[in-house]
């Protein structure tokens, strides 16, 4: 049981939230004044404050600021939830904010969460001090001044309701950091799903995403929940969020705006109590010009930017990032194995073009294929050149006759390409290759392939000439 204090001048309005809330077992207390608020907040201090910021004697951020309600949680009412609405939750630290007319199952999910900013402020603070002795911060690692900044951002908005987009490179962590955010959120004990849009055929996304009523296209046999309603409560995690279609990216801008939303085939709309966290791997602003996201979405989506380094601009981390994926892997395959001092030179002389996503893969590598030796056959030397080969290859001569380092050097070549057209889209490089996407990140790592790195440093034609996925004539490729 909570005691709430209702701060709306609308008598109506404020009476008829404080039946809502007194029936689901809370007492209550109205006011509908800065200086009657005053009043209630030293007779009593409450779990949670409702807070509308037109008041008659005044802003209700002005009550805010004033730090008689610091140790309760703060919802805002508004009479339209915009961007700005949104803005304004997050600089006063507010944990949510109820639209009018109220949305009864909105308020209930708020009642079931109620919890005071004293309380996450004690876990933030255990984990500020478990990252100094362990270097681990929630679900994620490391120790360095850029991940310690990612920390601080995430403590700052776990506690609100207002969407984050996370962006960085592939295999950053980004989804790590948002069930982090979710974990410290108070809508922890609630449902946390991840939803990979790049992952999901067009056909399907919007089925998955909302849901369909049984009949609403061929196949539909039953009813199907999707992703809203089964995230009802908790956190919605939808990554590579630039993958999704644009007639798609419409209707999440409306459940954004509206918190309303349709399954396919239905005309009845339904209320979702979700915080959406999106991701992509993508620059978000170059998105939005090559038309892969739309403006307005991003504007959305983008109320509060974290930002996860590339695992090269924080080497620092690598050697603690590399003892906890070979404990977590020792433990579940059973095995005793550790870093010697050779292997672990190698690891951090390497330059991650996966990130940290390659370095958990290497460390499953080290235990199940044959530790120290794996390490050193892969990870080479950084001054050995990965592959020695000419500066030009002459394809005069038939490519079947050719030396192994020469067809090695063309493939390195074409690879990258390929790399450069996807825009360095691993999976989608992969398929194109025909190749499985395991086998193209060892031949990134064992030809030591990087997004600076052109593709073709030069290409002079003779009879030489490029035609689709054909090579066909003779030419110099160097």
């Amino acid at each position: 049981m909570a005691h709430v204090l209702i701060v709306d001048d609308d008598a109506d309005a404020a009476e008829m939230l404080a039946r809502l809330i007194a029936d689901a077992g809370n007492t209550v207390a109205t006011v509908g004044s800065l200086r009657d608020a005053r009043r209630q907040l030293s007779l009593k201090e409450p779990d949670l404050v409702l807070l509308d910021l037109v008041l008659p004697d005044g802003s209700g951020i002005d009550l805010y600021e004033s730090g008689l309600a610091s140790n309760s949680e703060v919802v805002l009412i508004t009479g339209h939830a915009t961007l700005e609405t949104s803005i304004q939750a997050l600089r006063l630290g507010a944990a949510d904010y109820l639209q009018k007319p109220i949305n009864f199952a909105h308020l209930q999910g708020i009642l079931s969460r109620v919890m005071r900013p004293a309380a996450l402020k004690a876990e933030i603070d255990e984990l500020n001090t478990e990252v100094a002795e362990s270097g681990k911060f929630g679900l994620m690692w490391g120790r360095s001044g850029s991940m310690r900044r990612v920390y601080e951002q995430v403590a700052r908005v776990a506690g609100t309701a207002v969407t984050v987009l996370v962006t960085g490179e592939s295999g950053t962590g980004k989804e790590v950091a948002a069930q982090t955010i979710h974990e410290l959120s108070r809508r922890r004990k609630h449902p946390f799903l991840a939803v990979n849009c790049g992952a999901i055929s067009p056909h399907l996304i919007e089925s998955e995403i909302f849901g369909h009523e049984k009949g609403s296209f061929t196949g539909a046999v039953r009813q199907h929940e999707g992703f809203f309603e089964r995230a009802h409560g908790g956190t919605l995690f939808l990554d590579e969020i630039t993958e999704m279609p644009l007639d798609l990216q419409v209707k999440l801008l409306r459940v954004l705006e509206t918190g309303h939303f349709m399954r396919v085939g239905s005309t009845v709309s339904q209320e979702t109590d979700v915080r959406v966290v999106t991701a992509t791997n993508r620059d978000p602003e170059r998105a939005v010009a090559v038309g892969k996201l739309r403006e307005d979405l991003l504007y959305r989506l983008n109320v509060f930017p974290i930002h996860l380094p590339p695992l090269r601009d924080r080497m620092e981390d690598v050697p603690l990032l590399a003892q906890h994926f070979l404990s977590e892997i020792c433990a579940s395959e059973g095995e005793k194995k550790s870093f010697n001092q050779a292997a672990m030179a190698r690891l951090q002389a390497h330059r991650w073009p996966g990130n940290v996503r390659e370095l958990e893969n290497m460390a499953k590598r080290y235990v199940v294929l044959g530790g120290e030796e794996h390490i050193l056959s892969v990870m080479r030397d950084p001054e050995e050149s990965p592959v020695a080969v000419p500066d030009a290859i002459d394809l005069t001569t038939p490519l079947r006759v050719q030396t192994k380092r020469a067809v090695q050097h063309l493939e390195r070549k074409i690879i990258l390409g390929v790399l450069e057209a996807h825009k360095w889209n691993r999976r989608k490089t992969a398929r194109s290759l025909d190749i499985s996407y395991r086998t193209l990140l060892y031949k990134i790592d064992q030809y030591r392939m990087s997004a600076s790195e052109p593709a073709f440093s030069t290409l002079s034609i003779d009879k030489f000439s490029v035609q689709g996925n054909e090579i066909k004539g003779s030419g110099k490729i160097g």
